[in-house]
């Protein structure tokens, strides 16, 4: 008998990317294997990890599981599942629009989908489970984990800020930190298996501490990471301008293996919209970040959210936007169109902007970003990097010969293949010849190649997939350091 198989489909932010790599390892404990890749939904068991931060979030869901109606009434035993932030939401309209669903689990309890899953079967009924507060620590529970060498390491859960456009903090809860004791251990386990880089993760990342009533504790686990041997690279996303503090920029700046990149959400450059949206910083405290980042880390690149067409964001506001997006000189920036979150403060508010005046800011944003992005890339022309190659970054290697990796400051970069061996998870030291809007490209020979533990670490788990019985298939595992995600699902929900 044939193990059954399962889908996890993810939608949102990194926080839900991890939560699914959390719900596919406990599949896995409870004996399914990974459907093929493109399975669209040919499988025993499909799971839905929602997100409620966009507007018409609720019709994208049930538009998918009414696709997946007929498939259930042709396969037996068919099972599914929706958790996430809509599920949090949503908990008492899933079951009654979409009667064919088997389980609605939240945010706090994905810990309990395989033991809900087998209570459906054997009850034949739908179950419902939503808990209101967090049961125990996400990052206790397994993972199969996308990436045989970077990692992403959950510091906290929930968000403290009541931003007017977010709903964030009513489906994730206050915020909950880890303990510093527990977080290293989880790195230390996760490098002593081949891992080499790790983002640390949480809602709003710099304001860890305040559970624990340390307003440093941030920089010093910062620093803490620094002396993880064989840890190569540490990353983190999103902070918040409110929390970010010199002791942080210092952290940054004196521990080598935290890496010279930022991402910073701005959302406007507009102090009256910002008051509005209740962002506790205003266009000067901003800039003013940004620049002692770049007095202590001179190369470091700095990436943002912005949302146009907030209520009542006049032209003037938007202006102010422009300047502030000019003055940062952002390396890249995640835009969003303001669409309204049910349930949030922003969704009630009067001066709406009309869709055709949102476009066409929208439009003047991206044409300037477009045009720093690429001045601030060429500047990397001529530089020697270290790239840590990754699997699946360049779409057409195949056909331009080329490998693709990223630099320490995240940029992408797509280099000539060496004549050795290269395996993802490994380094390879090139020079930029040329620079794009989104991507630096170093087309002479490497100047050097350096074979690691994560590149092995990807070479054991090829080979075990490989020995997989034949008909089980997991895919290929996704290397390289979690890609920025599309503006519709921005580091920490574009909320940050």
């Amino acid at each position: 008998m044939s193990a059954k198989t399962y889908e996890v489909r993810t939608y949102g932010c990194q926080m839900n990317v991890h939560d699914s790599e959390r719900l596919s390892g406990l599949l896995e404990g409870a004996g399914y294997v990974r459907a093929p890749e493109g399975a669209d939904g040919d499988a025993d068991v499909v799971v839905f990890n929602t997100c409620a931060v966009r507007e018409n979030a609720d019709n994208k869901l049930y538009g998918n599981l009414g696709r997946l109606a007929p498939m259930k009434t042709k396969r037996p035993g068919m099972q599914i599942a929706v958790g996430g932030c809509l599920a949090q939401k949503d908990r008492d309209t899933i079951v009654s629009r979409a009667p064919w669903v088997d389980v609605v689990f939240g945010t706090h309890n994905i810990g309990k989908l395989p033991v809900l899953l087998e209570r459906a079967r054997i009850q034949e009924e739908a179950q419902v489970e939503i808990a209101e507060s967090l049961e125990a620590f996400p990052s206790t529970l397994p993972t199969r984990r996308e990436s045989a060498y970077a990692a992403w390491v959950s510091i906290s859960v929930g968000c403290n800020n009541t931003c007017t456009f977010c709903i964030v903090p009513a489906l994730r809860g206050k915020e909950k930190d880890r303990r510093p004791g527990d977080i290293l251990a989880e790195v230390e386990a996760l490098v002593a298996e081949g891992v080499c880089e790790i983002t640390l993760l949480g809602q709003n990342v710099n304001a860890y501490g305040s559970d624990i009533g340390d307003r440093e504790a941030f920089s010093k686990l910062l620093r803490a990471c620094g002396n993880v041997e064989g840890l190569e690279r540490v990353r983190f996303t999103s902070p918040h301008p409110r929390d970010f503090t010199d002791d942080v920029i210092a952290a940054m700046a004196q521990t080598p293996n935290v890496m010279p990149q930022l991402h910073m959400p701005l959302q406007s450059g507009s102090d009256p919209i910002l008051k509005a949206m209740r962002r506790s910083y205003r266009q000067e405290r901003f800039l003013g970040i940004i620049e002692k980042v770049r007095a202590a880390i001179p190369h470091a690149a700095i990436s943002t959210d912005i949302i146009v067409g907030f209520p009542g964001e006049s032209e003037e506001d938007f202006q102010q936007t422009l300047h502030a997006v000019r003055e940062a000189r952002f390396a890249n920036a995640f835009t969003f169109q303001y669409s309204k979150r049910p349930g949030t403060p922003a969704a009630e508010m009067d001066g709406q902007i009309p869709k055709e005046v949102v476009q066409e800011r929208y439009v003047r944003l991206v044409a300037l970003q477009e045009e720093i992005s690429w001045e601030e890339n060429k500047k990397q022309v001529g530089r020697t990097l270290e790239v840590m190659v990754a699997e699946g970054e360049g779409r057409k290697d195949g056909a331009t010969h080329r490998l693709s990796g990223r630099a320490p400051d995240n940029r992408l970069v797509h280099f000539t293949k060496p004549a050795e061996d290269v395996r993802p998870g490994d380094v390879v030291t090139v020079e930029i010849t040329y620079a794009a809007p989104h991507h630096l490209l170093a087309e002479g020979a490497a100047k050097s190649v350096r074979r690691t533990r994560a590149g092995d670490a990807w070479e054991k788990r090829n080979a075990a997939q490989a020995a997989k019985p034949a008909g089980v298939m997991l895919g290929l595992p996704r290397i390289g350091v979690p890609e920025p995600l599309p503006a519709a699902a921005a580091p920490g929900c574009g909320c940050d």
